[in-house]
Order: C-alpha cells, then structure tokens, then sequence
C-alpha cells in the first residue's frame, strides 16, 4: 500500500488546493476507509472563505462514500473491502453530549473547552473525506454498510445533506396533514421538502427564486412553489393559507432575510426550525415574535450522526421512497477539486452537488 494519498487542504482565506499528505495510521478504534464518491458542503465553502476557522493544513469534507480499506483491532462487525458511510457527525457515543441524548455536539464537557459542533469532526477538527482516504474516529459507532444494489450517487447524500434536511422536520415534530414552509431550496433545503413529506405534511411551500431548483422541489414533495422575486413570500404563502400561517417554517439558507421571514409565515403557536449556517448575528424582530408572547419555538441543530442514523436514512434509500440523485448535478475528479470549488462557490451553471471521485 502507498504511503501517501491526495488530499484537499485548506491553506488560508480563499485557498483550499489539492496536496500530498501521508496515509493515516489506524488506531484501535479507527478504520481507513478508501474514498470512492464524496461531495463539497456549504460549509466547506464558509471555511475556504474563512467564515468559519479551521486549522490550516486540514483536509477538509465530511460526505464519506468509500470501501473499509483497514480496521482497527478494536472494531468488529465490519470486514474490510466493505462498502460503507460514515456521518458528517461522528460521535463518540461516550461523551456527556452523547450520554445527554445529543451525540452532534459530542465533545468535552464545558469546563474544559467544549467546541460548539463538537461531533463534527471530519474537516473541522480532524482530517476530512476529500481526499483518497479518511480515517473514520470511532469506526464501531459510526460506519454503516451500504446495502447491495445502492450506487455511491444514491447515498451520497445521507452522511450530510439529507440527514441534515430531514432533521428540520423531524425536530419540529411536523404531524400529519401540517403545512410547512421551506425558505431555500439548495440541497438542504430540497431534503428538507423531502422529510416534511416523510413525516405527513400535506402542503408544502418551496420558497426560491431558481426555477430548477423549484421544479425538483416539486418532485420530492413541494405543492406549492413560491418565486420569491415575482412576489412577497410571506404574503404569498399567508394569502395561500386564508391568513393562518404555517404550522412549521424551515431556514435552510442561513440569513437574517429568510430567519424573518421564517418567524412571519408562522401561526401562532407555530415552529422555526433552523438549519442556516450563519456568518453573521441574527435579529428578532418584536412584531414577528409576538413581542415573545406568541407561543412560538425557534429550533436549531445540527445533523444527527452515527451508524443508526445512517442505517435509518440508508433503509429510505433502499426503500425508494426518496431519490436524491437529482441534486447531483456535476462530477469531477479528485484531481480537479480546486475547478470544482471554483463552481461551487460562485454556484455557475446550476450547481447543487459535485461528486467528487478519487
């Protein structure tokens, strides 16, 4: 086997290029696993336009498809030429967070440094998955068999995107015959329709101004489609409702303009569900949140993780009740990754989701 591997590095503000890095040595604990597909996240690109700080050097990413390559001596269940995930969010499950019920925010407790998105380790605090290997952390907890007949483009999306999406609705308890509002449709926000259909929403509003993007809302569960530069959203979608509102609102950009509008779609009583990566503080507005006396939840998180949630997510796949194929809309090697975060990041030609192949 080789000792060195190709890998994405961030380097400084703007700068994330292609270099040569060893090979990771397996702990007991760890397993290599060899990429075979994995992707560019938003926030990668907050991280190349130094947005949010990670450590120079880091091989950033943190959508793993691959093959175990090695295990560690520590992990059974697993064999090696296995095709698996592994989550963007990669818990111990031994932590307080973990043991509190919240495995995304695995980390150490408060008193010695706690890091918010602690669980988020791939490409923020250890190296990531846009590279030709990646040392997958507590490998019994985190890897999941992908299941025969599944290509790497089908479940491209579950270590990140969707998982991220679905939680939105599934942390705002979305009931059947709710009506949602989602407020972008980029992939997060795609999935997000797609997991408010899953849990029994029966009107769902896309809100977007790319045309694309808004017809494959439709196909995964969007009724109505809002353009927000042909109309006022917020009064579109109140119109559209006799005046009630919605039952839950989606963020899933991460600006001041879509929080807002989020709070004012809601009925009384309604829920926020926040899946925005923000760069900048966020303001409520006294009318919108009923000066605080409107029963409202404002509700953030990120990504649940670990080997369950990827079976779970995988089992939907497999089941063909979602295809999130559609928003894989471009493919580069490895090789070319600096020409696809340049695509990426201006968003040229209708990108949604690279697949990035070794």
């Amino acid at each position: 086997m080789a000792k060195m591997m190709k890998a994405a590095v961030f380097v400084e503000k703007n700068r994330i290029v292609l270099e040569e890095k060893p090979i990771p040595d397996v702990g007991p604990l760890d397993a290599l696993v060899r990429i075979t597909t994995t992707t560019i996240c938003g926030t990668d690109v907050h991280i190349l336009k130094g947005e949010y700080p990670v450590a120079k050097g880091l091989t950033i990413g943190h959508e793993p498809v691959g093959v175990i390559e090695k295990l560690g001596s520590a992990v059974t269940g697993f064999k090696e030429g296995q095709r698996v995930i592994a989550g963007a969010i990669t818990p111990s499950m031994h932590s307080y967070a973990c043991m509190c019920g919240c495995a995304s925010q695995d980390g150490p407790d408060t008193k010695t440094g706690f890091k918010l998105m602690g669980g988020w380790k791939f490409g923020n605090t250890i190296d990531g998955s846009q590279a030709e290997y990646i040392l997958v952390n507590d490998a019994q907890a985190n890897l999941a068999p992908i299941p025969d007949g599944l290509t790497d483009e089908e479940v491209l999306m579950c270590p990140d995107i969707m998982s991220t999406g679905f939680s939105a609705a599934e942390r705002a308890n979305v009931r059947i015959g709710d009506m949602v509002a989602v407020f972008a449709t980029g992939p997060i926000g795609l999935c997000a329709v797609a997991g408010a259909k899953l849990m029994g929403a029966t009107r769902i509003f896309a809100v977007d101004a790319i045309p694309e993007r808004l017809a494959v809302a439709k196909k995964l569960g969007a009724t109505d489609t809002v353009n927000f530069k042909e109309c006022n959203p917020v009064e579109k979608i109140m119109d559209l409702t006799d005046g009630r509102g919605v039952d839950v609102s989606i963020e899933a950009l991460g600006t001041q303009a879509t929080f807002e509008s989020c709070l004012r779609v809601l009925r009384p009583g309604g829920k926020l569900s926040s899946l925005g990566v923000y760069s900048n503080d966020l303001k409520i507005p006294l009318d919108a949140y009923g000066a605080g006396l409107g029963d409202i939840d404002i509700l953030s998180g990120l990504c649940p993780g670990g080997k369950e949630r990827m079976r779970r997510l995988l089992a939907v796949v497999a089941a063909r009740q979602v295809d999130l194929r559609p928003l894989v809309t471009h493919h580069y090697k490895l090789d070319d990754i600096e020409a696809a975060y340049d695509l990426f990041a201006n968003q040229r030609d209708g990108v949604m989701k690279i697949a990035v192949k070794p």
